[in-house]
């Protein structure tokens, strides 16, 4: 069974009752987490959670299966969370599927891993498995789920508002839940007792978001703009910035991108169609010129490397954190040159 972001919500009641081996994977790290948090809460008897490492598999094949058939410390049901990083599980799964005595249901979240993944391929034509493949949601998206947690929560609070949220969180869902709780804390508010948040709220205790900083990289990099490319990684090593939160901003951009390339039909004025795209809320109106300028160089098969580059490119950040920010930028100047020598030859097709 195969799922994407748009029909997860659709398929998580009968994944969750007929399938035992789930696979989260995609760009959007926070949707596939939550994703697995939902199947969790829907199986109709988790028991005891049981964690793995997705490194400590790949050692160690065989302790999937042991453990997926082992009985609960308690004599009770279980299941198991598996954090892997691309197809650290691969071998694990494996094993696990070749064996004849049925397993407790087994969620990986597989970090830097697709739809295309080894791992994914072991599973996606199994009647007892899903595959699902999360991409980052556009602003409308999670200005829409921010709106809803506030609700739950006891907030009352307007687009403007929820918006100003999901875009302090990143657009990353995981964050904007903490942020939600954070401020239902701060406005003492509850379902049962709703509060109004005002800007004033927002301002006091929200947190700061490092995008306006990754924007500027983003835009360079992602735009070919040569002469801004060199000051703006001098910037990145000297104030200091995430290099996994940046990676994740390119990402962003880059589903974003994705998004757009396959609403825009041949013939459509690009102009035109952003500013539709704006009022429809879908991109941030600021962002209309630095998108256009992108959308110009990343599309088909090009935009479609992006991609796999920037995912292979995260899971080399995680797997060698120390040589992070040196790693990014080498994968930045990478994706810099190519920009830069599609603006010199736009007809011409590069790697």
């Amino acid at each position: 069974m195969k799922a994407s972001s748009k029909d997860f919500a659709g398929l998580a009641a009968r994944a969750a009752r007929d399938a035992r081996i789930f696979f989260f994977c995609g760009p959007d790290e926070a949707g596939a987490a939550d994703a697995a948090d939902r199947i969790a809460a829907l199986l109709a008897d988790p028991g005891e959670r049981v964690e793995l490492a997705g490194a400590d598999l790949r050692k160690d094949p065989v302790r999937l299966g042991d453990e997926a058939r082992s009985n609960s410390l308690f004599g009770g049901s279980r299941h198991i969370w598996v954090r892997a990083q691309g197809d650290e599980a691969h071998d694990a799964v494996q094993t696990l599927i070749g064996s004849e005595v049925e397993p407790c249901p087994v969620l990986i979240v597989a970090t830097g891993a697709t739809d295309k993944s080894r791992t994914a391929k072991l599973l996606a034509d199994r009647p007892d498995a899903m595959v699902a493949m999360f991409w980052p949601p556009d602003l409308a998206a999670v200005t829409s789920a921010v709106r809803a947690m506030a609700n739950g929560a006891g907030l009352k609070l307007g687009s403007d508002l929820a918006e100003r949220i999901a875009r302090s969180a990143g657009l990353d869902t995981r964050v904007a839940r903490s942020e939600v709780t954070k401020l239902a804390l701060y406005r003492d508010a509850s379902a049962e007792s709703p509060q109004a948040l005002t800007a004033a709220d927002l301002d006091a205790v929200a947190a700061a978001t490092e995008d306006d900083d990754f924007a500027a990289l983003v835009d360079a990099v992602l735009g070919g703009r040569r002469q801004a490319i060199g000051p703006e990684l001098r910037r990145m090593r000297e104030s200091g910035m995430n290099p996994v939160g940046l990676l994740l901003a390119f990402e962003r951009r880059a589903a974003q991108l994705a998004a757009l390339a396959s609403r825009l039909m041949p013939g459509m004025d690009l102009g035109n169609f952003l500013r539709s795209e704006a009022a429809a809320r879908r991109i941030f109106w600021k962002d209309q010129p630095a998108i256009a300028e992108q959308l110009r160089i990343w599309r088909g098969n090009r935009l479609e490397r992006l991609v796999l580059h920037l995912i292979a490119l995260h899971q080399k950040l995680l797997s060698s954190s120390q040589d992070s920010e040196l790693l990014l930028a080498e994968g930045l100047v990478h994706i810099g040159r190519t920009a830069c020598a599609v603006t010199k030859h736009p007809t011409k097709e590069t790697a």
